[in-house]
C-alpha cells in the first residue's frame, strides 16, 4: 500500500470514527438494581443500594408470582359485558402482584458536550425519572414510550451519571395483567447542539404506481437557531441500493421541518406478502462539519377506503384477517423479547393472518419493526378510558392533560412505519354514549389527521345505538364495531362512511384439548372444572362464534374485515370465570394458547385464511374410556370442500361446505346451519375406540389428503420437539420446546396432567413454562410444570458463548425427553 492510500485510508477511517460519534444510542440492560417498595431518598446519588436485587432490563417484577386471589381483587360492575350489578372479581389482572411501589436505579457515560436525552419505550407505570437526584420527567402512561432531555442535569466532569425510577402501580388500575416495572427497553442517546430529535421525521409517499413513487421526508432539526443547514439524503432500495438522493441547504425554515421529496423508480411496494423496506439515509451538516445522521426506514404502499366497496392496498381490495393481542408474552410477563415476539407472529402468519390490533394500548416498537419486516398491517390503539372511568384509577385520572401528549408521541413514533394502517383512538370508551362524546373522539381524531393525515382514524365502539342516535360513528373516519354482528347491516344503511370495521370479533371461549358434550351453539357457558370447551361454539354473552364474522366479510363488500379477540391467551380477564371464580386467571379467548399452543380454533382460522397452504385438522382427540357408545361429534376443519368420516374402517359418509343460499334454507331445522359453510359436521358418531380418520376431496372429488387421530395407550414417554434448533449466542434468543406425554407408539395421551420437571444443561438456561390451563397456579419461572392435556411449553433461553444447550424433560413413570440444541454466533 502506498504512502497516499495509507493517508487517504486513515482520512476515511477518522471521518467515519467522527461520524460513529456525532450520535450514539446506548442501551441500558445489565447492572440496575430493583426494590420493591417505597423508598426515602432513593433518587439520591449518594444512595445505597448495594442490598437491592441486581436485574436485567427489560423487567417485569410481578410475574414470578406468587398467585393469589387477593391479589387486586376488585368489586365492579363491567359495563362494557353488560353488567349493572357490582361483583367480586378473581383474576382480572391476573392474579399476580403487581400493585405498588418499584424502584431501578442504575449509571450511565454522556459524553462531554453532547445533547443527551433518555428514552423510555415503556415503564409500568406513573414513571418519575431522576437523574443525578434531579426530577427530569414524569410520564404517567406505562403503555406508551416518552423521551427526557437530561443535558442539564449531566455531570461535567465526566463521572457515572446515577439513574434513578420510581414506578407505582395502583389498585385497580387495570383490566388485565399490565405487568410492572421497566418492562421495556431504556436508551441513552447523545447528539450534537444540532441534530435531529427523537422521531423526528416524517416520510409520506403520496404517489405510489408501478412505473414510479414519490417520497416526501421532512426532517426537524433542532439547535441550529441562524445557521444554515445542508441535508443530504439517499434513498436505499431493500438490497441496499442507492435508488435517489438530495443535497439541499436549508436559510430559514420559520420553524417548520425541511422538506425533501423523491422519485423512486420501479419501486418495490410492501404488502403483507411483500414487505419490502426502504431506508432514508439523512447527513446533517453545519458549516461544512457532519453533525448528526438519521435514518428512517419505510415501505412505499399506498392505502385508501371507498364507500360501498372497503379497504385497498396498492390498489387491491383486501379485507384485514386480523387479531387483537394484549401485550403480555404469557409466562415471560410484559418484559419484551423479540424471540418471543417473532414466536407469535410466526404462528399467526402460518394461520393467514395479515393484521394486528394493539389492544388496548401503545404497542413496544420491537413489535412494530417485526410487523414491518414480517409483514403485517396494523392498527395502532393507544386507550381503553377517555374522561370516563372503567376502573377507579385507570387513564381517566391523566386525560385531560395528557392524552394529546401520549398521542403526539405515538403517531411521531410509528407514522413512518409502513404496516400501520390504521389509528383507533380508544376502545369501548363510555364517552361514546355522552351527548358530548363525539367532541372528544373529534378532539382525538384531529390530532390524528394533524401528525399524520394519511392513514383512517377508528374507534372500537360497542354501544351501537348510541352511537348511532348521537353521531359519534358517523364522524370517524372508519365506524369500528366491537361484536354486535346482527347490527352491522343496519349500521351500513345510516352511516355516511358505508363501511363498517369488525374492530374486535368473536370473543369465542375454548381450552385446548377439553370437549363438552353435547357440542352445541351456547352464550356463557360455565362449567365446574372451569374450561370452555373445545368445539368453538361457545362464546361470551356479548359475543360471537368465529362464523359471523366469516360470513359477513364473505357476504358484504363493504365490511371491512375483522380484528378477533385474540390471537393469544392473555394474563388477567378470565371471561366467563372471572366473578368470584379464583383460581382461573388468564383469559380462554385465544386463538391460541397461553403456553404458545394452537387451539383446535387455529385450524378454523387457518382454513380460511391461508390461501397458500392446505388445511386438514380432526377434532375431538379419539381417547375417551367410558363414552363407548356414546355420541361423540367429530368436526373438520378444512379449506377442501369436502371429505369423508371412517371410524375403524367404518364410513360415517361425506360432508360438503355449503354455499351461502343452500346453508340459509336449513336455518329454521338446524341450529348449525351456519357453521356448515364453513366446518364439516359429523354429529352422530358413537364413541369406540381406534382409529378415526378423515379423508379430503378436492374441488374435483379426487382424495387428496388424508388424517388419522388414534386412541392413546397406556402413557410411556415424553416426547420434546423445539420450534428451532439454533439460537443467536447473545444471551436472549429463545426456543419453544414443546413436552408431549405419548404412548409407545406416539399418540398423544390427551389426559395425562402429570408433573413434569426440566433441566437445562451448557450454553443456555431455563427461562419459563406454561400449559395453557387457565386455572393452573404453577409458577412460570421454576423448572416444573403440570401438563395440560397432555402438553406443556417450556422455553430456554441462549447464553453468551458458543456450545450445546441441553435440556431434559422428566416425569415419575415416564421414560425421558432429551433435546440437543446449538447455540452460534
Amino acid at each position: 500500500m502506498n504512502q497516499r492510500m495509507l493517508v487517504t485510508l486513515c482520512c476515511l477511517l477518522l471521518a467515519w470514527t467522527m461520524a460513529a460519534q456525532q450520535r450514539t444510542e446506548t442501551l441500558l440492560e445489565k447492572n440496575w438494581r430493583f426494590t420493591k417498595g417505597d423508598v426515602a431518598d432513593a433518587m439520591k446519588p449518594e444512595f445505597d443500594d448495594t442490598k437491592w436485587e441486581t436485574v436485567t432490563v427489560p423487567h417485569d417484577w410481578a410475574i414470578y408470582g406468587p398467585f393469589d386471589r387477593n391479589n387486586d381483587l376488585q368489586n365492579v360492575a363491567v359495563t362494557q359485558n353488560l353488567e349493572t350489578a357490582a361483583s367480586v372479581k378473581t383474576g382480572r389482572t391476573g392474579g399476580l402482584p403487581y400493585v405498588g411501589v418499584g424502584w431501578y436505579r442504575t449509571t450511565f457515560e454522556a459524553p462531554a458536550g453532547k445533547q443527551v436525552s433518555l428514552v423510555f419505550d415503556g415503564a409500568m407505570s406513573e414513571a418519575r425519572v431522576y437523574v443525578n437526584g434531579q426530577e427530569a420527567c414524569f410520564w404517567p402512561c406505562g403503555y406508551n414510550s416518552f423521551h427526557c432531555d437530561v443535558t442539564p442535569y449531566i455531570y461535567k466532569d465526566g463521572q457515572p451519571n446515577v439513574l434513578a425510577v420510581r414506578l407505582e402501580n395502583r389498585p385497580q388500575s387495570s383490566r388485565w395483567y399490565p405487568g410492572a416495572g421497566l418492562y421495556r427497553n431504556v436508551r441513552v442517546v447523545a447528539t450534537e447542539a444540532v441534530h435531529v430529535p427523537v422521531w423526528g421525521t416524517q416520510l409520506t409517499t403520496p404517489h405510489v404506481a408501478a412505473d414510479y413513487a414519490s417520497v416526501c421526508l421532512k426532517t426537524t432539526v433542532e439547535g441550529a437557531g441562524q445557521q444554515d443547514v445542508r441535508i443530504v439524503t439517499e434513498i436505499l432500495s431493500p438490497e441496499g441500493q442507492v435508488v435517489a438522493v438530495k443535497d439541499n441547504t436549508m436559510k430559514i425554515n420559520h420553524g417548520k421541518p425541511f422538506e425533501q421529496n423523491f422519485l423512486v423508480d420501479k419501486p418495490q411496494l410492501w404488502s403483507p406478502e411483500t414487505p419490502y423496506l426502504y431506508k432514508a439515509s439523512s447527513k446533517i451538516y453545519v458549516d461544512g462539519r457532519q453533525v448528526d445522521e438519521y435514518v428512517t426506514r419505510f415501505g412505499i404502499r399506498s392505502i385508501k377506503l371507498v364507500a360501498d366497496k372497503g379497504f385497498f392496498l396498492n390498489g387491491k381490495h383486501r379485507k384485514f384477517q386480523g387479531v387483537c393481542n394484549h401485550h403480555d408474552l404469557g409466562p415471560l410477563g410484559a418484559a419484551i423479547n423479540v424471540a418471543a415476539l417473532r414466536r407469535q407472529l410466526t404462528l399467526l402468519k402460518d394461520m393467514g393472518c395479515d393484521a394486528i390490533r394493539t389492544s388496548h394500548n401503545m404497542p413496544a416498537p420491537e413489535l412494530v419493526q417485526l410487523c414491518d419486516e414480517m409483514g403485517f398491517m396494523m392498527m395502532l390503539e393507544p386507550f381503553d378510558e377517555w374522561d370516563i372511568a372503567k376502573c377507579e384509577n385507570g387513564y381517566h385520572r391523566f386525560f385531560n392533560e395528557w392524552a394529546e401528549k401520549d398521542m403526539v408521541n405515538m403517531l411521531r413514533q410509528y407514522r413512518n412505519n409502513p404496516s400501520v394502517v390504521m389509528w383507533s383512538i380508544g376502545n369501548e370508551v363510555p364517552t361514546q354514549c355522552s351527548p358530548e362524546g363525539y367532541k372528544v373522539a373529534s378532539f382525538l381524531q384531529d390530532i390524528c389527521h394533524r401528525e399524520d393525515p394519511t392513514r383512517p382514524v377508528t374507534c372500537g365502539m360497542d354501544q351501537v345505538s348510541c352511537v348511532l342516535g348521537n353521531g359519534f360513528a358517523a364522524m370517524l373516519d372508519v365506524p369500528g364495531f366491537n361484536y354486535r354482528t346482527h347490527r352491522y347491516v343496519e349500521a351500513y344503511g345510516q352511516l355516511p362512511q358505508n363501511l363498517v370495521l369488525g374492530s374486535e370479533t368473536a370473543s369465542t371461549v375454548s381450552s385446548r384439548g377439553v370437549y363438552k358434550f353435547p357440542a352445541e351453539l351456547k352464550k356463557h357457558a360455565m362449567y365446574d372444572d372451569h374450561q370452555s370447551s373445545g368445539y368453538d361454539l361457545e362464546a361470551c354473552s356479548w359475543s360471537n362464534v368465529p362464523d359471523e364474522d366469516f360470513a359477513l366479510a364473505d357476504d358484504y363488500d363493504w365490511t371491512l374485515g375483522q380484528f378477533v379477540w385474540t390471537g393469544f391467551d392473555y394474563l388477567g380477564e378470565p371471561s366467563p370465570y372471572d366473578t368470584d371464580a379464583w383460581p382461573s386467571h388468564s383469559s380462554v379467548f385465544g386463538i391460541i394458547d397461553l403456553a404458545s399452543l394452537p387451539k383446535d380454533r387455529y385450524y378454523l382460522y387457518r382454513s380460511l385464511w391461508n390461501k397458500r397452504d392446505n388445511t386438514l385438522h380432526v377434532l375431538p382427540h379419539w381417547t375417551w374410556p367410558g363414552r363407548e357408545g356414546e355420541n361423540t361429534p367429530v368436526f373438520v376443519y378444512t379449506s377442501y370442500p369436502e371429505a369423508e368420516l371412517f371410524v375403524n374402517g367404518k364410513s360415517y359418509g361425506k360432508q360438503r361446505k355449503l354455499d351461502a343460499k343452500t346453508a340459509l334454507s336449513l336455518k329454521e331445522k338446524d341450529a348449525l346451519w351456519l357453521q356448515r359453510r364453513y366446518r364439516l359436521m359429523w354429529m352422530d358418531v358413537p364413541y369406540e375406540a381406534g382409529e378415526l380418520k378423515v379423508v379430503a376431496y378436492d374441488k374435483d372429488g379426487r382424495p387428496a389428503e388424508e388424517k388419522i387421530v388414534r386412541t392413546a395407550g397406556k402413557p410411556h414417554h415424553l416426547e420434546v420437539v423445539a420450534d428451532r434448533m439454533q439460537l443467536t449466542a447473545d444471551g436472549k434468543d429463545l426456543a419453544y420446546i414443546t413436552v408431549r406425554v405419548v404412548d409407545k407408539d406416539g399418540n398423544l395421551c390427551p389426559a395425562d396432567n402429570r408433573l413434569v420437571t426440566f433441566s437445562v444443561k451448557g450454553a443456555g438456561t431455563y427461562r419459563a413454562a406454561a400449559n395453557g390451563d387457565a386455572t393452573c397456579l404453577d409458577l412460570f419461572h421454576l423448572p416444573r410444570m403440570h401438563a395440560f392435556s397432555g402438553q406443556l411449553t417450556a422455553i430456554v433461553q441462549s447464553g453468551l458463548l458458543e456450545g450445546d444447550l441441553i435440556f431434559e424433560a422428566k416425569a415419575k413413570g415416564l421414560r425421558t425427553g432429551k433435546l440437543i440444541l446449538k447455540v452460534a454466533p
